[in-house]
């Protein structure tokens, strides 16, 4: 029974996760076609975040407790949020964030 069963909760769980991939993709960053000054896309797959603990200073926020990003690279975010677009190798691709003092 339980290998007749196998490959139903396989292909269900792939497709779960495709779909959730997609959803979470789908977002402004995505749609707005955004580049960075090199011409590169910002968003690619998976490779948009908004991290979870952000400090701000006086020029710029500091992500994570180690990555200092200043608020003149980063473009306005359409939804208030520090969202981060990294490159394979995990450097920063796109900022987005909220102006500052806002």
């Amino acid at each position: 029974m339980f290998r007749k069963v196998l490959p139903t909760v396989i292909a269900f769980a792939t497709l779960a996760a495709s779909a959730l991939v997609a959803v979470a993709h789908d977002s402004w960053i995505s749609k707005g076609g955004y580049r960075n000054a090199a011409g590169e896309w910002c968003c690619g797959t998976l490779d948009c975040s908004s991290p979870e603990r952000i400090a701000t200073t006086g020029s710029g926020w500091v992500i994570n407790g180690n990555e200092f990003v200043p608020y003149d690279e980063a473009v306005p975010s359409l939804d208030g949020k520090v969202w981060i677009c990294r490159r394979p190798n995990g450097t920063r691709r796109c900022v987005f964030g909220p102006p500052p003092n806002s």
